[in-house]
């Protein structure tokens, strides 16, 4: 049986259960947060992930797939006080989480060096400490597959290469990045099971989400709440079409949730974004989903084997 990492230390896959592919316990700017620690309050983060994990796991969830990287404040030992105090399994990644800026120490180095740090998250730990990375993070969203952008992508399929890790590559359906994103991941050699096209359920564009398939990823169904991309009627329609498609064997579901997240005020954020939190996708999303015609087995397919089956490939 194949092990997955977690803030805690290897875990048999069979003890993964049902999971959270794409969730947060806390996303930051990490150079904010190092020059101005003042404007955190450090302790409420970690309770308001505390809270969350605890709910989810009320709903049988027993693993969160937390992918936070460079810039999005990765904290290892926040992770770890989430996982130790709650019991929730969290498998975080490794990775540069930027649509087009890179600083000057990586812009003045190779994709090779870059996938060497990634290779030490993953083989050595994170931030000094024995826990390794589970999988990769990179993202490609409105300016493109840009130079910077591309070195991310191919630095983690030569890190993913190495140490037969997954890749979860942050996505835009408005400009079909998805399909650039599989073209260097292509081009690199990396195996399609090993890549999981996040925020594919950004779109109810179902050619692109079938062109998208037809290349062999993952796809992550994984922003419920986040109406101003999608409402939520429509992302229904665009899972229970596929499910009719017979693609329940390649989406996952999820909420990108964050517990915290610092890009806004809080008041903004939830004025623009009422309905997202950690339990809408159990409150409303999937007794929507089942009335729909969503089968048991089918939620158990893209929330547990799944999720299972990408960690592992």
């Amino acid at each position: 049986m194949a092990s997955v990492e977690t803030v805690t230390g290897p875990i048999d896959e069979g003890e993964l259960g049902l999971v959270l592919i794409h969730e947060h316990s806390c996303f930051r700017d990490e150079a904010v947060l190092a020059q101005w620690p003042h404007v955190y309050d450090q302790e409420d983060q970690l309770e308001k992930a505390l809270t969350d994990a605890r709910a989810i796991m009320s709903h049988g969830v027993r693993t969160i797939g937390d992918p936070n990287a460079m810039f999005g404040g990765r904290d290892i030992e926040l992770s770890r006080r989430v996982a130790q105090k709650t019991g929730l399994q969290i498998v975080i990644s490794t990775g540069i989480y930027t649509y087009d800026y890179l600083p000057h120490f990586f812009a003045n180095r190779d994709a090779d060096f870059m996938a060497s740090c990634f290779v030490h998250d993953i083989e050595e730990g994170i931030q000094g400490t024995e826990f390794k990375a589970g999988f990769i993070k990179c993202a490609c969203d409105a300016p493109g597959m840009v130079e910077g952008v591309e070195k991310v992508h191919r630095a983690a399929a030569r890190a993913s290469l190495q140490t037969a890790r997954p890749i979860m590559a942050h996505s835009r359906p408005a400009d079909r990045t998805g399909l650039e994103q599989m073209r260097i991941f292509e081009e690199e050699g990396v195996d399609p099971a090993k890549v999981q096209i996040a925020h594919t359920g950004d779109t109810d564009d179902l050619d692109y989400i079938e062109e998208l398939l037809g290349r062999g990823p993952w796809i992550g169904m994984d922003r419920y709440g986040l109406d101003l991309f999608l409402p939520t009627d429509r992302r229904n329609a665009t899972v229970i079409a596929l499910l009719e498609r017979g693609h329940a064997d390649r989406m996952m579901l999820s909420q990108d949730y964050c517990s915290t997240i610092d890009w806004f005020p809080e008041e903004q954020l939830r004025a623009a974004t009422p309905k997202w939190s950690m339990t809408f996708l159990f409150e409303e999303v999937i007794p929507t989903l089942k009335e729909q015609g969503m089968a048991d087995a089918q939620l158990d397919q893209m929330m547990v084997d799944n999720p299972r089956r990408w960690l592992t490939a």
